[in-house]
């Protein structure tokens, strides 16, 4: 069942999104060479408490988890996809980092998700963050009253297939209000004209998921979480939360 938004709930889940930029941005700006992954939590947990906000990634448990998450962003580096959990890992001179984050506002969600290199970076970890921003605006442009699911992921799988890289088959991303999952999912690949119409009130987390080597298999990592590339190449992660509207697709989770 997909709920439809009042005006003044997009406002409230605008709160929650904008408390998960701030939070992604104190993560990026805090990432630097020598710095541990459990360092980028802290910020970001620091984030949330001064916000009065809580974290909806914190104790998590799908039926796929081992043991609930720990953290209240995940941090993915270099050949994990997503679901990294932040550990005392000390971030390296060209590091490619994705950090996604959650937060939970008077009972609305935020989530969003940034890639970014840390030190000195690599050209082509340069073209695969760019290209998964530009997959996501693609996805934003295409989330609009009177099109459907099928073209934002056909949006999203242009960008990335066009650009050769490859996408997780069955990761996405998903409808988001009251709990951080909701339907309906939003696959990174997919034919226009198909699927459930967007109309007003419609809030959804875009995320593509971009692998460099343009191959699209992974395999879970022993912790039960990470998701890593299967040929060991980077792979980058972009994701906003972002509500459909007459006026045009809103972002929720900017700064």
């Amino acid at each position: 069942m997909v709920e439809l938004k009042t005006d003044a709930s997009l406002d409230a889940m605008r709160a929650a999104g904008r408390i998960v930029g701030e939070a992604l941005g104190a993560a990026r700006d805090a990432a630097d060479v020598g710095v541990t992954l459990r360092e980028l939590d802290q910020v970001a947990r620091g984030v949330l408490k001064r916000a009065g906000a809580s974290s909806p990634f914190l104790g998590y448990r799908p039926s796929f988890a081992p043991t609930p998450f720990p953290a209240v962003i995940c941090t993915s580096v270099n050949d994990a996809i997503v679901h990294g959990i932040p550990d005392d890992y000390r971030l390296r001179d060209g590091d490619l980092v994705s950090v996604d984050c959650g937060a939970t506002l008077d009972g609305w969600v935020g989530d969003a998700a940034v890639s970014f290199t840390v030190g000195t970076p690599r050209a082509a970890d340069v073209r695969l963050v760019s290209t998964a921003f530009s997959a996501l605006e693609a996805g934003i442009a295409a989330a609009v009253v009177g099109n459907r699911i099928g073209d934002i992921a056909h949006a999203i799988g242009t960008v990335c297939r066009g650009a050769g890289y490859g996408i997780p088959e069955g990761f996405g991303g998903h409808g988001i209000g009251r709990r951080m999952h909701e339907d309906p999912g939003v696959p990174n690949e997919g034919r226009p004209g198909r699927g459930m119409p967007l109309k007003h009130g419609m809030v959804l987390a875009i995320e593509p998921m971009l692998i460099a080597s343009g191959r699209d298999d992974y395999y879970p990592d022993r912790d039960g979480w990470t998701l890593r590339t299967q040929d060991g190449s980077r792979a980058a992660h972009a994701e906003h939360t972002v509500a459909i509207t007459d006026g045009g697709p809103r972002v929720l989770t900017a700064r």
